[in-house]
């Protein structure tokens, strides 16, 4: 009877354990792909505030598209530039350069859509 009950209760914790993990798995996934869009967003809306000269919002925006790429998986060559020129433009709006600023700009969002 003891055999019995112990099976019982390892098959009851192995299907719990593997459903807990799958659960967790696709919700890595779903944030992933979320902090993508996420940074995208932030991104398009520094690229129409540095077109209208407004570089104080765009920094707000450019700061928050940093952070929320921070927490973006998968290919690291592509984000590793992605994030440089997101930075270049951050600079260069800064600097007041609005020509270059939206070029980095348009750039970077090339490559995080291609996430």
């Amino acid at each position: 009877m003891n055999i019995l009950k112990n099976t019982a209760l390892s098959f009851l914790m192995a299907l719990s354990f593997s459903a807990i993990s799958t659960s967790v798995s696709a919700e890595e996934a779903t944030n992933g792909s979320e902090s993508i869009k996420t940074t995208i967003d932030h991104v398009e809306k520094a690229l129409i505030e540095v077109n209208k000269s407004d570089f104080s919002a765009a920094q707000l925006q450019l700061k928050s598209a940093r952070l929320s790429s921070e927490k973006i998986e998968g290919n690291e060559a592509v984000i590793k530039e992605a994030n440089a020129d997101v930075i270049q433009g951050q600079i260069q709006a800064k600097l007041g350069e609005v020509k270059k600023s939206a070029d980095l700009l348009n750039k970077a969002l090339t490559l995080y859509k291609s996430l």
